[in-house]
């Protein structure tokens, strides 16, 4: 957990939980990407800012759990019950850890957005191949009425050839990218929706320990209230849920379908990915095919 015993330290956090609610976004050319998108990557272009979305929402979610744990510490402390100062404070640090968490789940889905980006750009690389062998179809069909006995038609029937080819090797391309790309996007998302559960589930645990270390016996009008003893076994449950977030270890899971070949992406692909994010997929035509091409 990585924090001191107790949430009070100062204004850290509170500047920390404040500074992320103001940011300003300028105006940059990105904003206007969504109207100058090819036909073919546009729908994936908006699923990926809806995305980024849902990454504001999570980190906004993790800052507010944050402040609410600031605020449900300070609280306690001014009630002048030594019980509930105590555990109020460490119930803030356990909700403060469970805020970390949707921040860390933020990060894990802006990575996962990588792999739809690699095939948003294949997408976007493939419809100037989709386009030219179109314009050029159609520009056949032109003159096979106005012109039936035109000389260009032998040069442009060559050059639809060579464009189907070049296609062929884009649609390839782009179906093999969106199926490995789209499995490990999801793999990614999906391993980190387990981490973030299970990890907020052993804190939640650790939460309802300290929730027990406070007597809520009523007193009788006049009574002294119940003296607190319980100090060290709530400092002990706070080092319990750090130890058991640092021993936490993911699952391995396999999944086959019948006669699929199961394969797991390395860290290594994220790292690809966030590298070649803004490039698109050089699209190559094999020299066989090239050949068969020009010698129509």
């Amino acid at each position: 957990m990585n924090r001191a015993f107790s949430i009070r330290s100062g204004g850290s956090n509170k500047n920390s939980a404040g500074a992320g609610g103001n940011k300003m976004s300028g105006f940059s050319l990105s904003s206007l990407r969504g109207t100058v998108q090819p036909e073919l990557s546009k729908k994936l272009f908006r699923l990926i800012k809806s995305e980024n979305n849902l990454i504001n929402a999570h980190e906004a979610a993790g800052r507010e759990r944050v402040s609410i744990a600031t605020q449900l510490s300070e609280w306690g402390e001014q009630t002048g019950d030594e019980a509930i100062n105590d555990v109020s404070d460490k119930v803030g640090v356990i909700l403060s850890e469970i805020g970390e968490q949707e921040d860390s789940y933020a990060h894990a889905i802006d990575e996962s957005r990588g792999y739809l980006k690699a095939i948003r750009n294949t997408e976007k690389s493939v419809q100037p191949s989709r386009d030219g062998k179109a314009k050029i179809a159609d520009e056949i069909q032109r003159l096979k009425l106005k012109e039936p006995e035109s000389a260009k038609l032998v040069v442009l029937e060559q050059e639809l050839v060579r464009a189907e080819a070049e296609n062929l090797v884009a649609e390839a391309q782009l179906t093999n990218v969106t199926r490995q790309k789209l499995k490990e996007a999801y793999e990614a998302e999906f391993a980190a929706t387990i981490e973030r559960a299970e990890k907020q589930i052993i804190l939640a645990k650790h939460g309802r320990r300290l929730l027990q270390l406070l007597d809520d016996t009523p007193v009788v009008p006049g009574d002294a209230k119940p003296v607190y003893h319980h100090a060290s076994q709530a400092r002990q449950v706070l080092n319990d849920a750090e130890d058991d977030l640092r021993d936490w270890q993911p699952e391995t899971d396999h999944y086959q379908a019948d006669g699929a070949e199961v394969t797991q992406s390395t860290s290594a692909d994220v790292g690809v990915v966030a590298e070649d994010e803004g490039k698109a997929p050089e699209l190559k035509v094999d020299d066989v095919v090239a050949e068969k091409a020009t010698a129509v």
